[in-house]
């Protein structure tokens, strides 16, 4: 009954304020420092969250990262840190904290703490309790517990999860713990310029560690044999120089030079398929540095990736903490799509890694980000608003898009959940539908497919909605959706509005057919003289059309191209586009495929049958359900 509420237009979304503790820690983090105006929060507001504070992310109601690197802070930190418990991301690298770093204790939702390079003089012994989802540990360049070193204590063999653990200058003293070389996710440990001493643990035999840095330790530094590293098998990167080691060095030692300049380190696509090497895309994105950080969703967090030659990709690297058979399921069918399908209006997958516990996939990068970024937030981010005739272009890109998945594919498909949030933009604001996690595979004529809830309130069709039946239609329901968000300026779904308009398509049919309500509800950054309003009433009535009650009154996406594309021609566009799909050459380095792919989309392209590309699909990843369906609802 609250999907059928929902769908008359009767919504209700909870939204509330930023917790009170989170609010009132954020703010002993502010009061503690000699220069606050830096973070540029506002003064008397107490909603971080709601008003969306510069550099403060959040999950609903609470705090889930804090990003503040690079800005010349000065001060101390609140003892009282620990109490941001849904904390998942804390970047305070590179300025000048001063002080003792509090107790992280009871952090169990932190994923990734950067303390680096600060001015930090101790470290509380009970720092590391309770870190049971910590993947990433910075503390390099603070000199803590200066007097007489420190080592990191037991409670850090509990996160099992750490994967970078890097403390070069940290004043670290003594031997190596043994636990060490027995985690398990454990990839890189970088301790150089410190006072180790003692040997190489043995339990480093066999370990995960592809880069292991202990050189130029302080006072003699660490001594005996160093025959452990011969078998660990996955080193690309050993740095032992500055040290009083003894004893033979390993024959297959040059075995570890050589993977460091090759097969490990290029940028290639091995096997001639999808597959890219994990330690490829840690290098590209600089080990996923927050800095690189393009933005979040429900699969985890998408970076910016730069090759060697300044080719720029987005790695969409699926978080540990979300690895549930639903995302792997949307893992699965993203790949077992965009390996099929090829369309200058579906953003190109170029590969994929499943390394480990690593679920990583590798697009083609749209520099200008989501449509919903220039529809509902260019005035935070200080963006252009977008043109009427930039409007419409994106508006046939996106059903040249879905027409091809529908109908022109060699089979079609259905999106499930296209929103203004799953359009990307070029630089040339070339539009291309993204992320098919929950695409299915549409049945024969106008059958519908039953499936479990999947998609994004406000885009939702109603009928499926509320019996979970789905067909094409569906998509072309949620394309009239973003038609409304194009027109209008408005979100889906906003509480924040009035009542009577916070479901955009109740609100936009009451409106629809009444020219003075229909040009006063336009976005008002859009020129509404009199020679616009004629192609905004064509849209207009084809919004009310993808979005009619019954699916079958809804048209193909077939008919929203050819109502958009004379609009467009009159409207000049930017370039004349007829080719629908090309290939990609998957047996190209990386950075040479991604290249081709891009001076591709500036010309005529030679068609290449689907067919013929069936040898580049990739084999199912091992572990994967041979079938991919979304459980539940985002």
């Amino acid at each position: 009954m609250i999907l059928v509420g929902l769908f008359l237009g009767v919504v209700s979304v909870a939204f509330s304020a930023t917790d009170p503790k989170d609010l009132a820690v954020l703010k002993q983090f502010r009061d503690g420092l000699s220069n606050p105006e830096l973070l540029q929060w506002p003064d008397g507001d107490n909603d971080p969250c709601g008003s969306r504070w510069k550099h403060v992310f959040c999950s609903g109601t609470r705090v889930s990262q804090i990003q503040v690197q690079n800005l010349g802070l000065k001060g101390p930190l609140p003892s009282s840190l620990n109490q941001l418990n849904a904390l998942t991301d804390l970047g305070l690298q590179k300025n000048s904290f001063t002080g003792p770093i509090p107790s992280f204790s009871g952090l169990s939702a932190l994923q990734k703490a950067y303390l680096d390079y600060n001015s930090f003089n101790s470290i509380p012994s009970d720092f590391f309790t309770g870190l049971d989802s910590l993947q990433i540990l910075a503390l390099d360049g603070n000199a803590l517990n200066s007097t007489a070193g420190w080592m990191f204590p037991d409670d850090l063999r509990n996160s099992a999860q750490l994967m970078n653990l890097t403390c070069n200058q940290c004043n670290l003293a003594g031997p190596l713990p043994d636990y060490l070389g027995s985690m398990a996710s454990l990839s890189v440990l970088m301790l150089a310029g410190n006072s180790l001493s003692g040997q190489i643990p043995s339990s480093f035999a066999n370990s995960s560690l592809e880069i292991l840095w202990l050189n130029n330790q302080v006072g003699g530094g660490m001594t005996g044999p160093i025959t452990v590293v011969a078998s660990m098998g996955n080193l690309r990167s050993l740095w032992l120089h500055g040290n009083s080691f003894s004893g033979p060095i390993p024959s297959n030692i040059g075995d570890l030079s050589r993977n460091s300049s090759g097969r490990r380190e290029a940028h290639v696509i091995e096997a001639g398929n999808l597959v890219i090497s994990v330690q490829v895309l840690r290098n590209v994105t600089k080990n996923f540095a927050p800095d690189n950080e393009l933005g979040r969703g429900g699969f985890g967090v998408v970076y910016k990736g730069e090759l060697d030659d300044g080719t720029k990709i987005a790695v969409k690297r699926m978080e540990a903490g979300v690895i549930s058979n639903k995302a792997l399921d949307e893992f699965q069918a993203e790949i077992a799509v965009l390996s099929k399908v090829r369309h200058r209006h579906l953003v190109s997958l170029l590969g994929y890694s499943t390394e480990g516990n690593e679920r990583i996939l590798v697009y083609e990068y749209m520099p200008q980000g989501a449509l919903s970024k220039h529809l509902f937030h260019w005035k935070t981010l200080k963006l252009e608003p977008l043109s009427w005739k930039r409007r419409l272009n994106i508006a046939l890109d996106v059903a040249r898009g879905m027409e091809y998945l529908h109908s022109l594919a060699h089979q079609s498909f259905i999106h499930r959940d296209l929103k203004s949030s799953n359009i990307l933009l070029g630089d040339d604001f070339k539009a291309k539908v993204s992320d098919f996690g929950l695409v299915k595979l549409a049945p024969d004529g106008e059958k519908s497919v039953v499936t479990r809830l999947a998609g994004t309130f406000g885009y939702l069709a109603p009928e499926y909605a509320v019996t979970g039946k789905i067909t094409t239609k569906a998509d072309v329901f949620s394309f009239g959706v973003v038609l409304m968000e194009l027109l209008t300026g408005l979100m889906a779904l906003d509480e924040e509005r009035s009542e009577e308009t916070q479901y955009l398509v109740g609100y936009f049919w009451n409106i629809k057919s009444n020219k003075e309500k229909l040009m006063a509800a336009i976005d008002p950054v859009l020129d509404r003289k009199e020679e616009t309003f004629e192609s905004i009433a064509t849209i207009s009535e084809l919004a009310g059309h993808c979005t009619a009650r019954e699916p079958g009154q809804r048209p193909d996406m077939s008919h929203a191209v050819n109502v958009l594309a004379p609009l467009v021609e009159k409207w000049k566009p930017i370039d004349d586009e007829t080719e629908e799909y090309s290939g990609i050459d998957y047996s190209l380095p990386l950075n040479q495929m991604v290249k081709d792919w891009q001076e591709a989309e500036g010309k005529d392209l030679s068609y290449m049958d689907l067919d013929d590309s069936k040898g580049s699909i990739p084999a199912r990843p091992t572990g994967f359900a041979d079938s991919f369906t979304s459980t539940d609802a985002r």
